[in-house]
């Protein structure tokens, strides 16, 4: 597949879904991913009728849809109620895959309160495991992200940030867990996007997902080529560890996706990759 056609669009929030398989269909796009937290892609309002209706859109237009979890709500979860809440949430996502049928979902690791990180680590990685069988029944495929470091003055951080923290959850050993690589996070970290790539077993990546943003800076999606991140030596990276798989733009409006695409192909090409 040329490259171009493995880079896909993140619709977020940003459009009823049925309209946005329209759109990546008309816009040659081949794989998108969604949240299901509101509106109308909310979870609950996809009854038997709607699910069919979407599976069908996906096969005529022959489009891949990845369900992406919300990072707002903690995975790392310990509280009684709420932590089987929290449970509860990514098993309806795992319980829905099928029904929608979707190719991939995203999870996170949650957040921690700085001084309870290691209670809310191991609570983390349970919980995961947990989702992970529950998914390898209905046939899902979880991929774990690494996620945005905060201020280090911020009492909240996101856990999976750094290299050492996402290996943490990597001895999850199932046929339903992989990871999610987003390359812009990994650039706000010392590890980088080289530290990143050299631990990781492309094996295991099924997502990688693009923004720019500039090296050990703040958590900002831009537009690929308004930060610091190069792109080329990136795709050199990823593409000599033998990973085939689709990449995700996640940043600005639609148009900016359709946009970035471009100019992502084209700094893979001037890297000296074969994009065609």
């Amino acid at each position: 597949m040329k490259l171009r056609n493995r880079i896909g669009v993140d619709l977020g929030r940003k459009i009823r879904l049925e309209d946005g398989i329209e759109w990546a269909a008309q816009n040659g796009v081949r794989f998108i991913d969604v949240q299901l937290d509101t509106g109308e892609n909310t979870l609950t309002a996809f009854d038997a009728k709607r699910c069919a209706a979407v599976r069908k859109l996906l096969d005529k237009h022959r489009v891949q849809l990845g369900l992406h979890t919300n990072s707002a709500v903690n995975v790392a979860e310990y509280s009684p109620r709420v932590a089987d809440a929290v449970t509860d949430y990514l098993k309806s996502y795992v319980d829905l895959f099928p029904r929608i049928g979707a190719s991939w979902m995203v999870v996170h690791a949650g957040y921690h309160f700085t001084k309870d990180k290691a209670l809310r680590m191991k609570a983390g990685r349970e919980r995961l495991a947990r989702v992970a069988a529950h998914a390898e029944k209905k046939k899902a495929l979880v991929l774990l992200e690494n996620l945005n470091k905060e201020p280090e003055d911020a009492e909240v951080h996101y856990l999976a940030h750094t290299v050492e923290e996402w290996q943490y959850y990597w001895d999850i050993r199932s046929p339903a867990f992989r990871l999610s690589f987003t390359a812009n996070h990994a650039h706000l970290v010392p590890d980088g996007v080289e530290g990143f790539v050299a631990a990781l077993d492309f094996k295991r990546v099924g997502e990688v997902r693009l923004a720019d943003c500039y090296r050990n800076g703040h958590e900002i999606h831009l537009q690929p080529g308004a930060g610091n991140l190069d792109f080329g030596r990136m795709f050199s990276l990823i593409e000599g560890r033998g990973y085939k798989g689709h990449y995700t733009c996640a940043f600005g409006s639609l148009g900016d996706m359709l946009a970035g695409r471009d100019y992502l192909v084209d700094r893979a090409h001037d890297a000296g990759l074969k994009v065609d």
